[in-house]
């Protein structure tokens, strides 16, 4: 995602600065139980039935549901389909099975019902989490620098303000559109698997989508995958945008930025409802997965009490998903930046 702001207020919420001498992710890791690094094949492919159960459910509703209740099966299947994302999530950081080739083919299957290419993801999101919160190499809603978004034409800070304000839920198509398909970007085999990637489910949707439609319609396409598919976006900008880009949460500069600091202090583990949660395979868990990829989902919640005990005061508080912590989230950013614009306007005209 690209639409965000540096931040250099201080808050009074804020976790406290971390100091220098904080451990390292691996001091870290060291300390946690070894079972949380075990990869339970049940449990993963288990994930895997109950979740196409899920989203075969889903659409099964969708078939059979008055029109009155679409609205909620379109947001259960919609959810549902993120969970799938979840799982190739897994697959992607190799921590859902021993077998690379495992991971790369469940992880193709499943980001193909979202027409989601693999592995440009794949490794685009190992970027993000080696730099997390770090300007220039995040590639996770990555801030503009205040002077940047001043210097911008009017069409971009409009653009700005829109979908880093109240539409942040297109966020996800934005990032997914713009970055993950083009395969020149990468060298070698990287290039390779990204090109693999993208034409798979290219072809994919250009076989799957005329074919719904000659079979059930326009009207069909849109309401059996169209609107979960956005359903699925929103969630992807909400659950991205709430990891790391939390009010009082900062973007650092390359020689502020801190490694332990960005894995503890900045991320975020919000709650959201228990069905949510469970449809999504704990993706909210979130601290516990920036500080290594290796836990599978199921196990993230085992090491939770061990950070809270070694981070203490440096993690942000949890918090719980509501439209008005989202209302604060999007609405923050828009705000200081015409506050700091109008500032610099009065100071220069009182000059």
């Amino acid at each position: 995602m690209t639409l965000s702001i540096v931040k250099s207020e201080d808050s009074s919420s804020r976790p406290s600065a971390v100091p220098s001498d904080l451990p390292l992710e691996e001091d870290i890791i060291n300390t946690l139980p070894s079972g949380v690094f075990v990869q339970d094949r049940y449990k993963a492919w288990m994930t895997v039935i109950i979740n196409v159960v899920m989203v075969g459910l889903g659409w099964l509703g969708i078939a059979i549901a008055p029109w009155f209740l679409l609205p909620v099966v379109w947001v259960f299947t919609g959810t549902a389909l993120t969970g799938f994302f979840v799982i190739g999530h897994d697959c992607g950081h190799r921590s859902f099975s021993r077998n690379v080739w495992v991971n790369d083919w469940v992880g193709h299957i499943l980001f193909l019902p979202i027409i989601y290419p693999f592995h440009s993801w794949r490794i685009g999101h190992n970027q993000h989490h080696k730099y997390t919160n770090r300007m220039e190499l995040d590639n996770a809603w990555q801030p503009w620098r205040k002077e940047e978004y001043q210097n911008a034409g009017k069409f971009m800070q409009v653009t700005y303000d829109l979908f880093r304000g109240r539409a942040w839920w297109i966020g996800s198509i934005l990032h997914w559109a713009s970055i993950h398909f083009d395969w020149t970007k990468f060298e070698g085999k990287q290039r390779q698997q990204v090109k693999f990637s993208s034409l798979l489910v290219i072809g994919a949707a250009a076989i799957a989508f005329p074919t719904m439609i000659l079979t059930i319609g326009v009207w069909g396409f849109v309401k059996f995958w169209v609107i979960p598919w956005l359903v699925f976006h929103f969630w992807m900008s909400t659950f991205t945008l709430l990891h790391h880009t939390i009010a009082d949460i900062p973007f650092r500069e390359p020689e502020q930025w801190h490694e332990a600091e960005s894995q503890l202090s900045g991320t975020v583990h919000c709650n959201y409802s228990r069905w949510g949660e469970f449809l999504c395979h704990d993706i909210n868990v979130h601290i516990p997965h920036h500080v290594t990829t290796a836990i599978p989902w199921y196990n993230l919640r085992t090491p939770t009490p061990v950070y809270r005990k070694i981070g203490g005061e440096y993690l942000y508080p949890e918090c719980d998903f509501s439209w008005g912590l989202m209302k604060q989230v999007v609405d923050h950013a828009i705000c200081m930046m015409r506050i700091t614009i109008i500032s610099q306007s009065l100071t220069t005209k009182r000059v």
